[in-house]
């Protein structure tokens, strides 16, 4: 199994690995500080590898493939097994992701505890991040994500320690509302990654996050969709 270095430290923005595999331009590495998109909802990372002939190439993918990561180039290299090589993170791409994932976690917490609303869907992109709701019984629904926005931001300003810690998945699955995803579980597998901000929120997840809410700066509501009785879509983006 690749070692996922992003959820021992969201903040690596360089690594080096040893090449496990080559297929084509995917080379599979033992670690790696990439985030596989569209994994947790977040969008790929991309940035550089860098070859032991000192050659820089573009990595304009990372996704998950049979429970390992690929590290799509922009073109094939000559990498073979044993090679060492260093990968770069593109970081200001990264970070925002890293904030809106964070935010995405409050505001789900916010509905969560006021309406008992599940997330149904969402993506994080660098620019802006959208989730669907299901929000169900709640009449004006709109005038819910906009109070629901207004408190996420009160809260992002008390800046709030982002812990992350790992427990068995006995142990996590019965802390009330630690998945939010309406009809999915967290994989089986022994131990849980679980990302909290005290007092706001406790989730089962596997993605980087900033330290503190304070780095967010906060949210902008974007806009608002109804997708379905119980898909209810609010798009949203970092305050500049």
């Amino acid at each position: 199994m690749v070692k996922l270095l992003f959820q021992e430290d969201s903040y690596l923005k360089e690594f080096d690995a040893v090449v496990t595999r080559v297929s084509g331009n995917k080379v599979f590495l033992d670690q790696t500080a990439f985030h596989p998109g569209p994994s947790g909802g977040l969008d790929t990372d991309k940035g550089w590898l860098v070859l032991p002939t000192g050659d820089r190439v573009e990595v304009v993918q990372a996704l998950e493939e049979g429970g390992d990561v690929a590290h799509v180039l922009a073109r094939a290299v000559n990498l073979k097994p044993g090679d060492r090589v260093r990968g770069v993170i593109d970081w200001e791409r990264r970070y925002r992701m890293m904030k809106l994932h964070t935010a995405s976690h409050v505001l789900a917490a916010v509905l969560y505890k006021k309406y008992g609303a599940l997330v149904t869907g969402g993506h994080i992109q660098p620019e802006e991040a959208k989730d669907d709701f299901d929000l169900s019984g709640v009449e004006d629904w709109k005038a819910a994500f906009q109070q629901a926005v207004e408190e996420t931001n009160r809260i992002i300003g008390g800046c709030l320690e982002v812990k992350v810690y790992w427990l068995s998945r006995d142990e996590a699955l019965k802390i009330p509302g630690i998945v939010k995803l309406a009809g999915r579980l967290p994989p089986e597998v022994e131990k849980l990654r679980i990302v909290e901000i005290p007092g706001v929120d406790v989730q089962a997840d596997g993605g980087p996050h900033v330290k503190n809410t304070c780095e967010i700066g906060g949210i902008v509501l974007k806009k608002l969709e109804s997708k379905g009785a119980k898909r209810k879509r609010i798009y949203y983006s970092l305050k500049e």
